[in-house]
């Protein structure tokens, strides 16, 4: 190790002055009471100046700290999703390596867990698009992309081991065009499993969530499904088949 390595790690490790650390404490509160806000008014009427005013402080001082409502709803994204990418991450990774099955099960009723406790920030996340917002995707790819990452993953993962059947009924023909979209997909995540199998993973990724916003935004009747855990346990188990994912 050369005489500059030690300075470099000891600069790594420095501790944050106590103006950074009110900086990072005022940006938490900040965010908290946005998430509050959120659920109570929803994201088209977030309003900067009244997350001030429940900070007690002016809307200017507020300024210095979060530039205006898009930046408070993309600090409310990324926290939204990696939170949620941290349940599903915790979830997955407590079932066994070789069980497939149980992972994609698991992944999915985290995302249903997070959603019904969670329901103002999912809607953010995958409800109607905030009029006059757009989000920074060098933001929030990253953290929007882990659980479909992640649920990728398990299939992929899957195929290369032999627990994903390719040959499924009925069959699909990929139209040249999909097969062009779904090369580019496969090269980017590094993928193994061929068209027809990551086909029926959008399938799969799509219905999962499409079930989930169903029960969140009330769209099957208050009086419709009341059995919702059994509803959704055997939704999974379809998209098991679907996917090919032998349990």
């Amino acid at each position: 190790m050369t005489s500059a390595q030690p300075i470099a790690a000891k600069a790594k490790a420095k501790p944050p002055t106590p103006r950074e650390r009110a900086r990072t404490q005022t940006i938490a509160d900040i965010i908290r009471l946005g998430r509050e806000h959120l659920a109570v008014h929803g994201a088209a009427a977030l309003s900067l100046r009244a997350v001030a005013r429940d900070l007690g402080v002016v809307s200017s001082a507020v300024y210095r700290y979060v530039e205006n409502r898009d930046e408070l709803l993309t600090l409310l994204l990324i926290d939204a999703y990696n939170e949620l990418g941290d349940e599903v991450d915790q979830a997955v990774e407590s079932v066994p390596d070789q069980d497939y099955a149980g992972q994609f099960t698991a992944l999915a009723k985290a995302v249903r867990a997070w959603a019904i406790r969670e329901p103002a920030r999912y809607a953010l996340l995958f409800g109607s698009p905030v009029p006059g917002y757009q989000a920074p995707g060098e933001r929030t790819t990253v953290p929007g992309t882990r659980v479909i990452v992640r649920l990728v993953g398990i299939f992929d993962a899957a195929y290369r081991a032999g627990a994903l059947a390719t040959e499924v009924t009925p069959a699909v023909v990929i139209p040249p065009a999909l097969a062009e979209d779904l090369s580019a997909i496969r090269a980017e995540m590094n993928l193994a499993a061929p068209d027809a199998s990551l086909a029926r993973g959008v399938l799969v990724w799509t219905s999962v969530f499409g079930a989930i916003s169903f029960e969140v935004f009330g769209q099957y009747g208050p009086e419709t499904f009341k059995a919702r855990d059994e509803l959704f346990e055997h939704q999974l188990g379809v998209l098991q088949g679907v996917v090919g994912l032998q349990g």
